[in-house]
């Protein structure tokens, strides 16, 4: 006579489970697959990432798609009010006209100008000055320390009018760059005191015994500082020259005051930025728009059109440089976390 044997269930120890331990087993099993561990993440903490990362996204990118979608459009999708997102046709008209108005060419030059020759001047001195504060003790550097944080809290405004009223004492608010590298020279470029203590603190990283055996091995402070020092802090370097470089970019309120109103509304007898271009550009097209076509609708919409494709091509350069040099940023900001002794 044959017994009909029930196979029992086993853990993978080869332990028999009883009902209630196979049920824990499987809610902490489903617990690890939702939440995860110390080695995986779960699926719902991933979704909510995911979900988070995007909707920051969506709201970053939704401005410029709007602008590269407007931008893009014909004056009859313009008028048509069912035509949202995608045009009909492809309308590069809007662009060519903008480079035109805003003399596109001309003002990218100067614009680079401005922004490239203070950001070199900005990124050597404050990682010069970043340099001393970390690496040597002198009498007042707690102080002076302090003075560099005050500096950094105190808004442009507070410095700008005295700074225009000495470049104009010296003759030097005349539409060039001079009045923004001798700022940068000195230590007193766009956030400078921002750059000096990023510096500072990527300095202070620096394994003192890599500099002490320099010493010993006879090299001075300044072969110290450009063998050593220099190319262990490139991380500070990267991150420094692309954030003053956009500062500078995108900056209008300095410019105004230091080229000069003469040169800001004359483009040919000083420096210019596309974003001050961008500025005169609804006043200038809004202006011989109206004259061709007696200020209707259709103007307004093509206005706007206008001004979209003005706005893409002014940040367009921003947006290349990004792109380019995207990893390098991640990396060099990654590197940020790395302390040394």
């Amino acid at each position: 006579m044959s017994k009909k044997v029930k196979k029992a269930s086993a853990s993978p120890s080869g332990r028999v489970l009883t009902p209630e331990q196979k049920k824990a087993a499987r809610r902490e099993s489903t617990k690890k697959l939702l939440l995860g561990n110390a080695e995986k993440r779960g699926l719902l903490a991933s979704l909510v990432i995911y979900v988070l990362l995007i909707t920051i996204a969506f709201i970053y990118l939704y401005p410029v798609l709007y602008m590269l979608s407007r931008s893009l459009m014909g004056k009859a999708d313009l008028l048509d009010t069912s035509v949202k997102w995608i045009p009909s046709q492809l309308n590069m008209k809007n662009y060519q006209d903008a480079m035109l108005v805003m003399d596109y060419g001309n003002s990218l030059y100067k614009n680079l100008v401005l922004a490239v020759l203070p950001t070199i001047a900005q990124v050597l001195v404050c990682s010069f000055v970043g340099y001393g504060f970390a690496r040597y003790n002198f009498p007042g550097k707690m102080l002076w320390m302090g003075i560099l944080v005050l500096s950094f809290l105190l808004p442009t405004q507070t410095t700008s009018l005295p700074n225009y009223l000495l470049f104009r004492t010296w003759s030097l608010a005349d539409g060039s760059v001079k009045p923004f590298l001798l700022t940068a020279l000195l230590g007193q470029g766009f956030k400078s005191s921002l750059c000096i203590l990023i510096f500072w603190n990527f300095h202070n990283q620096v394994p003192k015994s890599l500099i002490e055996a320099s010493e010993i091995d006879g090299a001075g402070h300044f072969y110290s500082y450009f063998r050593i020092a220099v190319p262990l802090s490139t991380a500070a370097i990267v991150v420094v020259a692309l954030f003053s470089f956009v500062w500078y970019w995108n900056d209008t309120y300095l410019v105004r005051e230091y080229l000069g109103r003469e040169a800001i509304s004359n483009r040919n007898i000083g420096l210019t930025t596309l974003m001050i271009e961008l500025s005169k550009f609804d006043s200038s097209y809004g202006a011989t728009s109206a004259a061709s076509a007696g200020g209707s609708t259709s103007v307004d919409k093509l206005s706007e059109a206008m001004k979209m494709a003005g706005t893409m091509l002014a940040i367009l350069p921003m947006l290349i440089f990004y792109f380019v040099l995207q990893k390098q940023f991640v990396e060099s900001v990654d590197r940020a976390g790395i302390t040394g002794e």
